[in-house]
């Protein structure tokens, strides 16, 4: 099924809004191609969907440039010289390598799992009901008192294996990841900021393995020229949608966002019980 321009332009602003904002961009991206009538488990679709990512994860390289290009320079003079590995900079570089290998290891493993029966908007419903409950529970418990310099081998492994559990739709990746920082007692902020930095590896890796091995059933499905508009578009609405959520958990708990989660929760099993758009 060829995809229009509208509707590219429409998965893009979704996808730009959502990606970085706990309440799940798979589970949205999910709920709107079932309103647009497409097949979420047609191989072309499903490449769409990881390719569009691609913009988002521009928006977070160029935002974070500065960060990025001090992160990389202190981890090749580690590298080369032990006596740099003690800087903090050498450390969180390699902890956002660590923190991307399970995610890495399990996203290819359960591929098609991923792609196939977890699509179902059932799914995204229980998920998106499930995790507001961790978010709060998060929020709850941590206490916050630890900023980005004391994050550790521990958080990594922690907020990595957590990352593996927004592979699930309407469990968010950054409100997976920005959990996990929480229960591990780091602030806000640098528990984000985290989030941010393990997103690029992972769906980069994740855009780019789609469109080297699903180029076909994109040329023969949705169209590279959708594609490529839909991936702008999350660029540009990614970028701004980033500095928002910064300024959010700056100043108000990720508890804010349950209650949008519950009521799209409840409006997907609406349309679900009533028959309006099909389940899987």
């Amino acid at each position: 099924m060829h995809l229009g321009i509208l509707q590219a332009v429409l998965l893009g602003v979704v996808e730009g809004l959502t990606e970085f904002l706990p309440v799940s961009s798979t589970g949205h991206l999910t709920i709107v191609e079932k309103l647009l009538g497409l097949r979420v488990d047609d191989q072309g679709v499903t490449a769409f969907t990881a390719i569009i990512q691609v913009g988002a994860i521009i928006a977070v390289i160029l935002y974070f440039r500065k960060d990025i290009v001090r992160l990389i320079a202190a981890w090749i003079r580690g590298l080369r010289n032990k006596d740099h590995r003690d800087d903090p900079d050498y450390r969180l570089a390699w902890f956002v390598i660590i923190g991307t290998i399970p995610i890495g290891i399990i996203g290819l493993l359960a591929r098609h799992l991923i792609t196939g029966g977890l699509r179902s908007l059932w799914v995204v419903v229980v998920a998106l009901v499930l995790w507001s409950v961790v978010m709060w529970i998060a929020e709850r418990v941590g206490t916050k008192k630890r900023n980005e310099e004391q994050l550790n081998l521990t958080d990594t492994i922690v907020i990595g294996l957590m990352q593996c559990i927004a592979l699930v739709p309407g469990v968010s990746r950054s409100g997976a990841t920005i959990s996990g920082g929480l229960f591990r007692n780091l602030d806000r902020v640098a528990a984000t900021r985290f989030s941010f930095f393990l997103s690029i590896p992972a769906l980069l890796a994740a855009g780019g393995f789609e469109a080297a091995t699903s180029a076909k059933d994109i040329s023969a499905g949705v169209g590279w020229g959708p594609t490529a508009i839909a991936t702008v578009i999350s660029f540009v609405v990614g970028y701004a949608a980033i500095a928002w959520l910064l300024r959010i958990v700056a100043h108000h708990p990720i508890t804010v966002f349950i209650a949008y989660r519950l009521l799209l929760a409840v409006l997907v099993a609406g349309l679900l019980l009533a028959g309006i758009i099909p389940a899987q």
